[in-house]
């Protein structure tokens, strides 16, 4: 779906590269994660990808075509959730959707997903009046209004409450399996743990790691099996995951001890986070 090669960028007013020969590639139907902290060059290389910013050096090809051959049409294949939601305050709901739909040769029926996200009660409701989070679903409905073949999603739980993040990410997954193509950017690693098929970590403009969200857990983390069981209290034991079957220690706690807790010595890709980058979330 779309192609990277020795991409580069440097702002008109800058002295150095903020992209610096990054290369990378996603399939039709893949959700590719794009992670790392901020000023790594994640929005700079989203801006990149949707014809936003120009003059990189480089090579960006969008279904085996150059970039550069394409003209606005390219708008019709794509949707764009940007972090900080765009409207229009004095406008409702509906009067935003209508707005920007119009831009498009094709739209889809906005009535269930706005159901779907629990905004149609306030669809007439001017923007003003709501609050950060419905301006989020909102921001995401009006991503969808042109049925794009990819979808370029910049923290689109951000904000959210766990049920409604819960119904974005089902969103997303079915766009996926009905064979949509996503390019997501965030600072949830749990989301990406959940929706990527692949991630890249990208710090100082350049990828450090690219990889499945599992591939990159078993090799960052070890292989052992932590337990926690109940004796005089609750005791921890960590055993090598080679020859588990034949270890008669391990056998044996199993089978005299009430066991609380078994898991891998997998690490989270919040751990990989700050291993890759060298930056702790949050900071």
């Amino acid at each position: 779906m779309v192609e990277v090669s020795d991409l580069r960028y440097r702002y008109p007013t800058g002295k150095d590269d903020v992209i610096r020969g990054i290369s990378f590639a996603f399939k039709r139907g893949e959700i590719f994660g794009f992670l790392g902290p901020s000023g790594a060059g994640k929005s700079t290389t989203q801006k990149l990808l949707i014809g936003i910013l120009k003059g990189f050096r480089g090579q960006v090809r969008y279904q085996g075509k150059d970039l550069g051959a394409y003209g606005r049409e390219i708008y019709r294949d794509i949707g764009v959730g940007f972090e900080v939601p765009v409207h229009f305050s004095k406008l409702t709901a509906m009067e935003n959707l209508g707005f920007y739909g119009r831009l498009y040769p094709q739209r889809i029926d906005v009535e269930p997903l706005l159901k779907r996200v629990g905004l149609w009660d306030d669809r007439n409701k001017r923007v003003a009046e709501f609050s950060k989070g419905m301006k989020v679903r909102l921001n995401f409905v009006r991503a969808m209004l042109n049925n794009p073949k990819m979808l370029f999603l910049d923290e689109p739980t951000v904000g959210l409450d766990p049920q409604n993040a819960r119904i974005i990410k089902d969103i997303i997954l079915e766009y996926r399996q009905a064979g949509g193509t996503v390019f997501l950017t965030t600072h949830a690693m749990h989301d990406a743990d959940e929706l990527c098929d692949r991630v890249a970590f990208i710090a100082d403009g350049e990828i450090r790691e690219i990889d499945s969200p599992m591939n990159l857990k078993l090799r960052f983390g070890n292989r052992v099996v932590n337990i926690e069981y109940r004796d005089r209290g609750l005791e921890r034991v960590s055993f090598p995951m080679d020859g588990l079957a034949d270890n008669q220690d391990f056998l044996g706690l199993l089978r005299t001890k009430v066991i609380v807790t078994i898991h891998s010595g997998e690490t989270t890709l919040d751990d990989i986070f700050i291993k890759v980058t060298g930056v702790r979330l949050h900071a």
